[in-house]
């Protein structure tokens, strides 16, 4: 049996948890219609789905942070078309090779080391919905970023608030959304891959580079190329360049006690970038 002081330490913590639930239920009984409405509204603000839950139906990262989309479909990143800045001015990704510069956000230009492709046609058996990319509208994240619509995976993550966010959780309704450009019937992703994780500048806004680890790089279609050119890096594992945060687990946790508080709690960083996103994306559509 555990001593006084001793078991006082080791349950503090469930305590805790514990009373926050109680107080969630306590405050949502006396919100009543009002704590209804924040949920509403919190709701229309994600594009008719609580924004605490937007893209859930990614089972993957689809990027290369584990499984694929949904289904194992593999990573995808960035749709081409996507300009890269590089020391040279901005570069389709497409036409980016083995070698060439692209600056960072520390300010650094660093070579590529090799880029992945993954194509997805519309009359194909793994075309599905999830492999849609989200678009970032321009401006969307601030008056100058991205200076033209970025289109990217789901999974693909942004840099933001010192934080890497998948673009699935910034999903609005309004300047961030699930939709093709121009209605094409072909997608094809690229994902830039340096020695390290890092962050480039696409269509201006802050995106993450390929995370390697366990053997992600197979998911690419063209994995052979880099097994052949990197055979020492094929059991590789990098160190994310910053946190990786997504609405699972504590985090949704806190998405919960925020609206339960009527938005009194201050929200972590997830919930800010999406708070602010999405009240910029009311005042870009009104």
């Amino acid at each position: 049996m555990a001593t006084k002081d001793g078991g006082s330490q080791i349950n503090e913590p469930r305590r805790h948890v514990l009373g926050l639930v109680v107080a969630i239920g306590a405050r949502l009984a006396t919100l009543g219609a009002p704590a209804a409405t924040i949920l509403s509204a919190s709701s229309a603000e994600a594009g008719g789905k609580a924004w605490w839950k937007i893209g859930e139906r990614w089972k993957g990262h689809g990027h290369g942070h584990g499984e694929g989309p949904g289904n194992g479909n593999g990573p995808m990143c960035l749709l081409s078309g996507t300009s890269i800045m590089t020391p040279a001015g901005e570069t389709c990704i497409e036409s980016l090779r083995i070698g060439d510069l692209v600056e960072t956000v520390g300010g650094e230009a660093l070579p590529i080391k090799w880029i992945g492709r993954q194509i997805y046609r519309r009359c194909g058996p793994i075309w599905n919905e999830e492999v849609v990319p989200i678009c970032i509208a321009r401006f969307a994240l601030d008056g100058r970023r991205p200076h033209k619509a970025l289109y990217l995976s789901a999974g693909h993550a942004l840099y933001l608030n010192g934080v890497l966010i998948q673009a699935k959780d910034l999903v609005n309704g309004t300047s961030i959304t699930q939709a093709l450009p121009d209605g094409r019937d072909t997608i094809e992703y690229f994902q830039i891959v340096l020695d390290t994780h890092d962050v480039v500048l696409a269509e201006g806004a802050p995106v993450e580079t390929f995370l390697l680890e366990d053997g992600n790089y197979e998911d690419f279609t063209n994995f052979v190329e880099f097994a052949r050119l990197y055979p020492d890096d094929i059991a590789a594992t990098m160190t994310p360049f910053a946190p990786i945060v997504g609405y699972a687990g504590r985090e949704h946790l806190k998405a919960l006690l925020r609206l339960a508080s009527g938005r009194l709690i201050r929200p972590s960083a997830l919930q800010d970038a999406y708070e602010r996103i999405a009240a910029r994306g009311h005042e870009l559509a009104g």
